[in-house]
């Protein structure tokens, strides 16, 4: 068997896997839960199952594959999600109208565009491998990114309901009651650090250009804030004291009403949270999570410690070098951080569990340029108003995470597993 063709079986292979793993998120669904929207930052699950198809499409078979065959008209304007270079869609905060076409078509709009990937990466040639190849790339991290979101905005639509039903079997969730180990931190010495992707593997645009940064020493706790310290944090009065928080993250939880993460409730024997294993009582030794910016960053405030910026947290997992395959990520299969173990190495935390927000700004780094094209428009024009998270979650596919990696939001969202890590003053 020639290069060309190992390497096709081991691509198609991938994809197969990649496809099937976002299937299978899907699985335990009713067709009636797949359309469902809440709120603006939630999709629909079928949209998810249609919109990481129509990626393919576009991106992939309609620029490489001779006569290829849109599945349907309309599907470009129904699941294009943001990018204005491809044409108009419908408006992200009605994705939630779409009744129509059923879920049965969207799983044979999902079969189609498997065989026909199958079939041109069969058909090309080893000179059309060079171009194809970083967008079949981007199409396998795109749909990942995806099967993080289906995992969050599930979660979400299965706990709008009064009957707060679970995804997953109640009696096979797992979270271990652990005696923690007392914290410590690790330091860093001051220097110049190189910050960026420096691999030859695949990363998004905004992990470039490398460039250097200077830091001062800094040290960093070894375990995330967990459920115990949050829950001090809140009877201490934590939601009630300005004095912690940033002025307009204070007006917001105020108006909202926030007294405890996403997803908590209190009942006569405590507090319980809501997860794809149904009501489950709150487990203090776990890491907090779904919690927004301005809460960690008053948690930080209260405890005398502050957050991470996003440098120091590259620096940190690179100089301590976190293992993925110990880390708690979507094959685990548990979609909920786990607590700390002492028998760890004590970077394990810094991947997997819940993304860490950081002190930094969402920005483009130095020399940053944005790819041509519809492509350009994927990570460049977000790039303001938004807070940068740092190692991945529960949710993440164990394959899509690296040191590098940045992720981002608004200050103010709590739907995605987000928790803390301090560093101290």
């Amino acid at each position: 068997m020639d290069v060309l063709a190992v390497n096709t079986e081991n691509y198609l292979l991938r994809f197969g896997q990649v496809r099937e793993q976002t299937e299978a998120l899907c699985r335990p669904l009713l067709p009636e839960d797949t359309v469902v929207q809440p709120i603006v930052d939630v999709s629909p699950p079928k949209w998810h199952l249609a919109h990481t198809s129509w990626f393919f499409e576009t991106f992939l078979l309609q620029k490489f594959a001779p006569n290829y065959k849109v599945f349907h008209p309309d599907y470009n304007f129904l699941f294009n999600s943001y990018y204005n270079s491809i044409g108009s869609r419908i408006l992200r905060q009605t994705r939630g109208t779409l009744n129509r076409p059923p879920l049965a078509e969207i799983y044979q709009y999902r079969a189609y565009v498997n065989e026909h990937i199958t079939e041109l990466l069969n058909q090309l040639s080893e000179n059309s491998y060079a171009e194809l190849l970083p967008l079949f790339e981007l199409g396998l991290q795109h749909e990942q990114q995806h099967q993080e979101l289906l995992v969050t905005d599930i979660k979400y639509i299965l706990s709008t309901n009064p009957l707060v039903p679970a995804l997953l079997p109640a009696e096979k969730y797992v979270s271990p009651a652990i005696n923690l180990p007392k914290p410590e931190y690790l330091s860093v010495a001051s220097g110049l650090y190189e910050i960026g992707y420096t691999g030859t593997d695949f990363c998004f645009d905004n992990e470039l250009s490398v460039h250097q940064v200077w830091l001062d020493e800094f040290a960093f706790r070894n375990q995330l804030v967990t459920n115990q310290e949050y829950l001090e944090f809140m009877e201490a009065g934590g939601y009630q004291n300005f004095k912690y928080w940033l002025h307009e993250g204070f007006d917001l939880a105020q108006q909202e009403q926030w007294e405890a993460p996403l997803y908590w409730t209190k009942q006569a024997d405590g507090w319980y949270r809501f997860t794809l294993h149904g009501l489950q009582k709150v487990n203090v030794a776990a890491p907090v999570t779904h919690i927004s910016f301005y809460e960690a960053d008053a948690f930080a405030n209260w405890a005398g410690k502050r957050l991470l910026t996003e440098f120091e947290w590259e620096v940190a997992a690179k100089h301590y070098l976190p293992s993925r395959k110990l880390g708690n990520f979507l094959e685990n299969g548990s979609y909920d951080p786990q607590p700390f173990s002492g028998e760890q190495p004590a970077a394990n935390q810094l991947l997997g569990d819940v993304w860490e927000w950081t002190y930094s700004a969402y920005q483009p780094y130095p020399r940053y340029n944005k790819a041509e094209g519809a492509l350009g428009e994927y990570n460049g024009k977000f790039m303001i108003n938004q807070m940068v998270l740092r190692g991945g979650s529960c949710a993440t596919p164990r394959s899509h995470i690296r040191p590098t990696y940045r992720n981002f939001f608004h200050p103010d969202k709590r739907w995605q597993f987000t928790g803390i890590r301090l560093a101290a003053k």
